[in-house]
């Protein structure tokens, strides 16, 4: 007799990628409004500004427009709904044996899937009260402490997870498989929390209130470093284990985890510099920003080409991406496009455009946010393929021995 069943039901931590990977596409639909649609005296576009341009703006502009409000909307809707069947699922994981064993294993870095989701749910849902929300602005100086308090919480969270997994590899010698170590799986804790200092960065590019500005800077740095740290690392021990023993199949997306890592830490910098000038009166020239964004994007370009390269190498996409093998790993290649997307809108608009380099809107302007736009769509593509082979029921036939 068939039952119906779904690879989502052998529960990973790893799933939690999937709410990330829904929330980072809520992200790409807001370069959108955040590059096109002008929103003076302000660093990002509010919800007075997008009706304002959709009201007087071109064809063109609006299209744009209702394209943003219905990603955000929707990725927005998926990003939380997955995050809640996540605590769900992690809850009820925590009651078997398969959990004592992971957290007696490498694999439990990847635990730190959690409050790497949570803080992306933080920021994708600050976008949505911008982009819906009318008179936000008027409050948002009360919402900074409420959105550090939350990035605390989480933060404290992702710090005992890690401390956890260090102190149990790091006080005894045997413990730490390192031949399993041949992947950047364990950069994990790093994204997670550099996707914390880059919530905390916010306030320092948007608040008006210097004890607020500072709070931000100085929480963000030390976070930002921490995970600049850990990065350097663990992908150093990893590349090692690498040569010796080949890169672990499944695990072959975590080698472009490092495009997501340099966009959120990017991201964290821009805002920074945003609240020292503005704040602290510390300037910096629109050209030295066009040659930091550019160097961000040849990291993620060298990272990009050596993750390709492999896991074209294993096959991995003919299985696991377009055929029927399914791995809750897949869900991490959904970051690097997205954050290539990001990293490409931000270097077309505060590198080239600001810096005087191409004209906004032009032939050159468009042709290199093409490629930002082809990412993106390469992602929503992994996000509602990804979505349907891992939870999407199939009909399995049970075995006599069943």
């Amino acid at each position: 007799m068939a039952t119906h069943t779904k690879p989502a039901d052998s529960y990973s931590p790893l799933y939690f990628l999937a709410s990330l990977g829904a929330g980072g596409v809520t992200v790409s639909f807001f370069m959108f409004l955040m590059f096109w649609v002008p929103h003076k005296g302000r660093p990002v576009p509010i919800f007075e500004d997008i009706m304002a341009a959709f009201s007087s703006g071109s064809p063109w502009m609006q299209a744009a427009i209702v394209t943003a409000w219905i990603g955000i909307a929707f990725f927005a809707f998926q990003n939380v709904r997955l995050l809640l069947w996540n605590l769900s699922a992690l809850g009820r994981f925590k009651q078997t044996e398969a959990y004592q064993k992971l957290v007696q294993s490498n694999a439990e870095s990847t635990l730190l899937a959690m409050p790497l989701a949570l803080a992306m749910t933080v920021n994708a849902m600050f976008i949505v009260g911008l982009v819906f929300v009318p008179g936000l602005w008027s409050v948002v100086e009360y919402l900074f402490p409420l959105a550090m308090i939350a990035f605390a919480a989480i933060g404290v969270l992702a710090a005992r997870l890690i401390g956890r997994f260090l102190g149990r590899v790091l006080s005894k010698g045997g413990v730490f498989d390192v031949t399993a170590h041949n992947s950047f799986a364990q950069l994990l804790p790093a994204f997670a929390v550099s996707m914390v200092a880059v919530g905390f960065a916010a306030p320092a590019a948007m608040s008006t209130t210097p004890a607020t500005v500072g709070v931000s800077l100085v929480l963000s740095t030390i976070l930002g470093v921490t995970a600049i740290l850990y990065t350097v690392l663990a992908a150093a021990s990893a590349v090692s284990s690498m040569l010796q023993h080949g890169t672990a199949r499944e695990a072959g997306p975590t080698l472009m985890i490092i495009v997501p890592i340099v966009t959120v830490l990017g991201i964290m910098f821009l805002r920074q510099n945003h609240g020292l000038h503005t704040t602290l009166d510390v300037h910096g020239s629109d050209g030295e920003t066009m040659i930091f964004l550019t160097r961000l994007l040849a990291i993620q370009l060298a990272f990009l080409g050596l993750g390709w390269v492999v896991l074209k190498a294993q096959g991995y996409f003919d299985d696991f991406v377009t055929g029927s093998k399914t791995s809750p790993g897949s869900y991490a290649l959904v970051c690097p496009a997205v954050a290539l997307s990001v990293m490409i809108h931000f270097f077309v608009n505060k590198g080239l455009v600001a810096s005087g380099l191409i004209a906004k809107f032009g032939v050159a302007y468009w042709s290199v946010t093409g490629l930002a736009i082809i990412a993106q769509i390469i992602a929503i593509a992994l996000v509602l393929r990804l979505g349907r082979q891992h939870f999407g029921h199939s009909p399995v036939q049970a075995v006599p021995a069943e």
